[in-house]
């Protein structure tokens, strides 16, 4: 088998694997080295950016963590906006701090937020702090918008598009979506003939997966959102009417007409100036993206970070534009602003990992970490045409996907994810375990429709309505009327159908002992109070336990791995003592939790939380046990944690 990885892996991997595997090792072999020898009195002590159960992680090697991994990223960045500030000295353009204040200030009131919860949410979202927000998006945003000039204002037609996209009539329709005309003709024509199975046709025959989970309906239809052809189609219908089949790209539609939306009772002149607003926003990111593409081909760029030629004859240089240097040491300090705390815990987990393995006995070979690779690149179905995995390529997507190098992933990833398994241990799978998968994933399921609600009265008085005339009609409209579930509500209460060990067994339990026709009473999952209109069971899957039990084996013992990896690294943190001078914190060791963890295998049993259980109930993806309606949206409240 090894002999098999080894000839599998290209060569260029091999050596990124034998660096990975090395590298550790030889930064172990310089820690004891370090420690082994006095500090001279006149060398100054290096700082540290963190220690971990007393070994130091330096300023320096953070640095140079951070640069090897992103300064190809930052340099790109600080290039781009050297061109930007050299455009706007050239055209007199000027952008203060009061304007950018002022963009923010602006953002934040469209958005009904505080400045404050505006900023914690675009570091949340984008990951970045206040002062590279400023820097880095609003100052140019606003550099490129004055250089576009007068290119934003808006003509009255183009508004008048908008205001009907958002306030004009709108059409409540079902879709069926197939691959080719032929496919849709035929199909067309069975709704013809019976134009009330439509939403089972779409369930059974759609390829939008999306729509075709909650019987072929989509959002209302708008004018000027799409393809002028299939909004044409929509609009022309009346009520119960099945459309011609109407292309769209490479897909074939066929549109039902549910019914006609009014258009909103809002004046053109009360709105103009918000869709104005709305229109130069839009616009101006256009011209903004056109103007510096224009401005990025006339520059004269000189990238030499990455060219190891370059760097002998300049070493502190990294990139020229237009005759203007930038230093190496401009972008491993912008680089440790950036990414330093991410660095750091990925240095940290290093760290600690290697301890761990050291205190057990145990070592990361490289036959381990290849094999790894392979196995990260079968299960996500990268295959030779001889059936092997296809390491190669998988490691070149993987690479392109995170814009990071193949080192560092291995480096960052495979090897920590190597190492807990082996601190890990085997991870038992129960003939229980597998039962449910099967019933969870190949089993009948509920198809029903819901009305989400968020207090009990109103549950109530809905209820009472619905158990006047319990029918799939009357249900959809008290879903769109009174769900606060947007997705359901949109969707007069289509919901995917419900399958057994779900992590809901509050749900599960009174969907599962409904007959088609029967309301349900009132489910409270936590904050949410649920109403379900039984409108039958789907068929199980025509599938053997003894087909699927080695795929339910697979996904199970990998989902459980998981599982135990995150207690034992959560454990193993817990028990450290970290100083992180970077983020300025400090922690201790929790008093209660061994120093040195055993193996899973060996640790006391731990209690599944709700959301481990709910992890163990999903196929993983890609799998043959992964089902249509397993890629559709269910409503938020599906996903909240049960009251205890």
């Amino acid at each position: 088998m090894q002999r098999l990885l080894c000839v599998t892996l290209p060569s260029r991997a091999r050596e990124s694997i034998q660096r990975v595997v090395l590298l550790p090792l030889l930064s172990v072999c310089c820690l004891v080295h370090v420690c082994a020898i006095e500090p001279s009195a006149d060398v100054p002590a290096a700082k540290p950016a963190a220690t971990v159960n007393g070994t130091n992680i330096s300023d320096a090697e953070l640095a140079d963590a951070c640069l090897a991994r992103y300064g190809s990223l930052v340099v790109g960045a600080l290039i781009n906006k050297v061109i930007i500030e050299q455009a706007c000295e050239l055209h007199g353009v000027v952008v203060t701090t009061a304007d950018v204040d002022n963009e923010i200030n602006e953002m934040s009131r469209r958005f009904n937020v505080p400045r404050d919860k505006w900023i914690a949410l675009i570091q949340r979202e984008r990951g970045v702090t206040e002062k590279q927000y400023r820097e880095d998006i609003v100052w140019p945003m606003i550099a490129l918008r004055r250089l576009a000039k007068g290119s934003l204002e808006p003509t009255d037609e183009q508004l008048q598009k908008q205001f009907q996209n958002q306030y004009g009539p709108t059409v409540k329709a079902r879709i069926v979506v197939l691959g080719s005309r032929k496919d849709a003709e035929e199909t067309r024509a069975e709704v013809l003939r019976d134009p009330d199975s439509f939403g089972h046709v779409a369930r059974e025959k759609s390829v939008d997966i999306g729509s075709a989970s909650v019987g072929g309906w989509v959002q209302p239809i708008r004018h000027f959102s799409g393809s002028a052809e299939f909004e044409t189609a929509a609009f022309a219908l009346s009520e119960g009417k099945i459309s011609e089949v109407v292309q769209v790209a490479d897909q074939f539609i066929i549109i039902k007409c549910e019914g006609h939306l009014p258009a909103s009772d809002v004046k053109f002149s009360d709105v103009r100036p918000r869709l104005a607003e709305v229109f130069r926003e839009k616009q101006s990111r256009v011209l903004s993206s056109k103007i510096f593409g224009e401005l990025q081909a006339k520059a004269a760029i000189e990238n030499t970070l990455n060219s190891s030629e370059k760097r002998l004859s300049a070493p502190n240089l990294a990139a020229r534009v237009n005759g203007q240097p930038i230093t190496i040491s401009e972008v491993r300090t912008v680089c440790v602003e950036r990414y330093g705390e991410d660095v750091l815990q990925a240095l940290l987990t290093g760290v600690l990992l290697n301890q761990a393995l050291s205190r057990q006995e145990l070592v990361v070979s490289q036959e381990d970490v290849e094999r790894e690779v392979a196995r990260a690149a079968e299960s996500m179905g990268f295959q030779t045409p001889e059936g092997k995995p296809d390491v190669s390529t998988w490691l070149e997507q993987i690479s392109k996907e995170n814009k990071q190098s193949i080192e560092f992933y291995l480096t960052d990833i495979v090897r920590p994810t190597v190492a807990l398994k082996k601190l890990v241990g085997p991870v038992p799978v129960t003939q229980d375990d597998l039962d449910k998968a099967f019933t969870a994933t190949f089993g009948p399921r509920v198809r029903c429709r819901a009305v989400v609600l968020d207090n009990q009265r109103r549950a109530q008085e809905v209820w009472q309505i619905a158990r006047q005339n319990p029918t799939a009609e009357v249900i959809g409209n008290l879903a769109e009327q009174y769900s606060v579930d947007p997705t359901s509500k949109a969707l007069r209460g289509e919901v995917p159908p419900i399958q057994k060990h779900s992590g809901q067994p509050a749900l599960e339990r009174e969907a599962f002992a409904l007959k088609a026709g029967e309301l349900s009473g009132i489910i409270q999952i936590a904050d949410r109070f649920m109403i379900l209109l039984c409108e039958g069971y789907t068929k199980p899957v025509e599938v053997t336990f003894d087909e699927v039990r080695d795929e339910l084996h697979r996904d199970i013992f990998e989902k459980k791995q998981r599982i135990e990896m995150a207690r034992f690294f959560t454990h193993l943190r817990e028990s450290a003592s970290i100083d992180n001078f970077l983020a300025g914190t400090s922690q201790s060791p929790k008093s209660n939790l061994p120093q040195n963890l055993p193996a899973a295998s060996k640790m006391p049993p731990s209690t599944i939380t709700q959301r481990e259980t709910n992890e163990l109930s999903k196929p993983r993806a890609g799998s043959r046990a992964v089902g249509n309606s397993s890629r559709a949206v269910s409503p938020a409240s599906f996903d909240e944690p049960l009251v205890k």
